[in-house]
C-alpha cells in the first residue's frame, strides 16, 4: 500500500491545514490549501476514474509518467540508454500498438524512420496491379480430414498467457476483446478459468506438462476431466505445449503461497502444496506415443482441431515427429512455432538470450520438413515471437506460416508499460498480478475495446499491404515477395540462401545435406538420435 502514501499524506495535510486555519483561526495555515486542495481532489479523481490504470494504482505520482511521456522525444536521449529502451519492446513498436488499440491515427509525416541501407532491412515488394483485399478474407480453416469440427480462425490471435500469470481483469479483457473482434484466445497452460468462460470468446485450450484442468491426483493426464472441458462449445481447438520460446526445456514451480482459490479451481490443484510443472510430458515418451496422444485428445474433444506448440531445438527430434506422422498416419491439425525471441514473466537470462531457435529459422525448417514428408497441405502452421505489426505478420506468411499469434502486443493493447515487474506481483497497471487491488485498476470494458481495436486495425493494415503486393490472401505470399539487405549491402530475396525440399523428397531420399543427416538420425521409437 506504499503507493498510496503520497495521496494519504496530501489528504492528511489538507485536513490539518483546514483544521488549523478555520477551526483554530490561524489564517496562515490556509495558504497551503491553494496547492493541497486541488491535489486532494486530483488524487480522489485518480482513484475513481477508470481510463488510466496507472493513475488508479498510483494516484498523483502516476502523473509524473504522463508528464515525462509528453516531453519524451526531446529528453529520451538523455534519460534512456539504447539497451534499456530497445531490448524488451522498442518505442516504435509500443507506439504502433497504443495507436491501434486507441484507434488513433497511426500514420507518420516525413517518410520512413528506418535507414533503408542498414543491415537486415527488409521490405515487401509492391505490384503495379494492386488487388482488393477485405478484412473478412483474412481467415483460415484449421482442421484436416481427420478433424470433425474444423475451426475458421483469424490469421491473428492472442498467444498463450495463463490466468495466474495475468490478473482476472486482464484475462476477462483479452477474452471479451476476442469475442468482440471474432478471433481466438489461447488460455496458456494455466487452463480455463472462470474468467475465460465469463466473456464468451473463442478459446484455444493449451495443455502443458502439468496437465492443468485435466490433471489426475498423481499429476498425470486425466482423460475424463479433459473430455468434459474440451467438449465445451467455447473451446475451439486444443494445443499440446511441448516448449515455449522464452524458456524451452525449462519446467516451472508454483509455490503454495501464490496459489489462490481461483487458480486452484482453474488448474485442478490443491492450495496447500507447491505445484510442479515438469520439463517434459508424462503422457508419452516417444514420437509415436505422442501422435497417439494427439489422436486421443482429438477423439476425446469430439473431433476438434488438435495440434502442438514448440520452439525448435534438436532438428532430428522434430524430424522424428514427422516420421511418426507418416508411420502412424496421424496428422496434427496445426503446429505453432514459438521463436526463442518470445517473452515470459520470468526466465533465466541464459534461456531468454541463448537457448532455442528464432522463429524465422524454426518456421522455415518445419515448413520444409512437412513438404519433405508430403504433409504440408494437411497441417496449418502458426508463428509466434515478437509479432506486432502487419509487416511482422507478412514476414511470417512469406516464410510459410498460415496464421500468427501475439502475446506482448495484446498486453500492450491492455496498457502494459513494460515496467519489467511481472515476477514481483506489483504490476503498476494491473495486468501481471494477482493483487486484487492492483488488478481492479484495469477497467475491463475499456481495455476489451482496445484489444478489439488493435486486432481490427492491424488486420486492416495487413489487408492494405496485401493489396499493395497484388495478392488477395496471406496464403498467396511467397518468399520472393520479400527482400532483405544483408551485411554486405546487397539486397536479396529473403530466402535466397536457404535450402528447400520438394514434395515428399525426404521419403524418396534426399541429397540435401541441410536435412539429410538429421533425417537419418531421427527415429520414431525415441527422441534420441540413431
Amino acid at each position: 500500500m506504499s503507493r498510496y502514501i503520497i495521496l494519504w499524506s496530501v489528504w492528511a495535510l489538507t485536513l490539518l491545514c483546514a483544521y488549523q486555519g478555520w477551526y483554530n483561526g490561524h489564517t496562515l495555515w490556509l495558504w497551503p490549501l491553494i496547492i493541497l486542495l486541488p491535489l486532494s481532489l486530483l488524487g480522489l479523481k485518480d482513484i475513481l476514474q477508470k481510463r488510466h490504470a496507472v493513475l488508479r494504482n498510483y494516484p498523483l505520482t502516476g502523473h509524473i509518467r504522463f508528464l515525462l511521456e509528453s516531453i519524451r522525444p526531446e529528453l529520451r536521449q538523455y534519460f534512456f540508454s539504447s539497451d534499456q529502451e530497445e531490448r524488451p519492446f522498442n518505442r516504435e513498436q509500443r507506439s504502433l500498438v497504443y495507436q491501434r488499440a486507441k484507434a488513433t491515427v497511426d500514420t507518420i509525416p516525413y517518410g520512413t524512420q528506418k535507414d533503408v541501407y542498414q543491415e537486415r532491412h527488409a521490405w515487401l515488394n509492391h505490384s503495379m496491379n494492386p488487388s482488393k483485399v477485405v478484412p473478412d478474407a483474412c481467415t483460415i480453416t484449421i482442421g484436416n480430414d481427420q478433424c470433425k469440427q474444423p475451426y475458421v480462425s483469424s490469421v491473428l490471435n492472442i498467444s498463450a498467457m495463463s490466468f495466474g500469470a495475468l490478473s482476472a481483469n486482464a484475462i476477462r479483457a483479452l477474452n471479451r476483446g476476442a469475442y468482440m473482434g471474432g478471433f481466438a484466445h489461447d488460455t496458456g497452460e494455466g487452463s480455463i478459468s472462470r474468467h475465460h468462460r465469463s466473456e464468451g470468446g473463442d478459446l484455444i485450450w493449451e495443455i502443458g506438462t502439468g496437465y492443468f484442468g485435466c490433471r489426475a491426483k498423481d499429476g498425470g493426464f486425466d482423460p475424463d476431466q479433459f473430455a468434459e472441458r474440451a467438449k465445451d462449445d467455447q473451446v475451439k481447438m486444443v494445443e499440446l505445449k511441448l516448449s515455449q520460446g522464452a524458456k524451452p526445456g525449462h519446467g516451472g514451480l508454483l509455490p503454495a503461497a501464490k496459489i489462490t482459490p481461483e487458480i486452484a479451481e482453474a488448474r485442478g490443484i490443491p492450495m496447500d502444496q507447491d505445484c510442479h510443472s515438469p520439463s517434459n510430458h508424462s503422457a508419452f515418451s516417444t514420437p509415436l506415443e505422442m501422435m497417439e496422444f494427439i489422436q486421443e485428445m482429438r477423439d476425446l474433444s469430439g473431433g476438434k482441431p488438435t495440434g502442438f506448440k514448440l520452439c525448435i531445438g534438436h532438428r532430428w527430434e522434430f524430424m522424428a515427429l514427422a516420421k511418426a506422422m507418416v508411420e502412424s498416419n496421424i496428422h496434427p491439425d496445426f503446429i505453432v512455432i514459438d521463436g526463442s525471441e518470445g517473452g515470459t514473466g520470468a526466465a533465466p537470462v541464459e534461456f531468454s538470450d541463448h537457448i532455442g531457435t528464432p522463429v524465422v529459422e524454426g518456421l522455415h525448417f518445419v515448413n520444409q520438413v512437412l513438404y519433405g514428408v508430403g504433409l504440408r497441405d494437411k497441417i496449418k502452421l502458426g508463428a509466434s515471437g515478437k509479432i506486432v505489426s502487419a509487416f511482422d505478420m507478412i514476414r511470417m506468411f512469406s516464410l510459410g506460416a498460415d496464421f500468427c499469434n501475439s502475446a506482448r502486443a495484446f498486453m500492450m493493447s491492455l496498457g502494459c508499460i513494460q515496467s519489467l515487474s511481472c515476477h514481483t506481483n506489483k504490476c503498476p497497471v494491473g495486468i501481471a498480478t494477482q493483487d486484487p487491488l492492483r488488478g481492479r485498476a484495469l477497467d475491463v470494458d475499456r481495455k476489451a475495446q482496445r484489444v478489439a481495436n488493435y486486432h481490427r486495425n492491424t488486420i486492416h493494415a495487413l489487408c492494405d499491404a496485401l493489396s499493395s503486393a497484388g495478392v488477395s490472401h496471406p496464403r498467396d505470399l511467397k518468399h520472393n515477395h520479400l527482400f532483405v539487405r544483408d551485411g554486405d549491402g546487397i539486397a536479396r530475396y529473403i530466402m535466397s540462401e536457404r535450402q528447400f525440399l520438394g514434395h515428399g523428397e525426404l521419403l524418396t531420399g534426399t541429397n540435401n545435406d541441410t536435412f539429410k543427416y538429421d533425417w537419418q538420425a531421427a527415429r520414431v521409437d525415441s527422441f534420441l538420435p540413431n
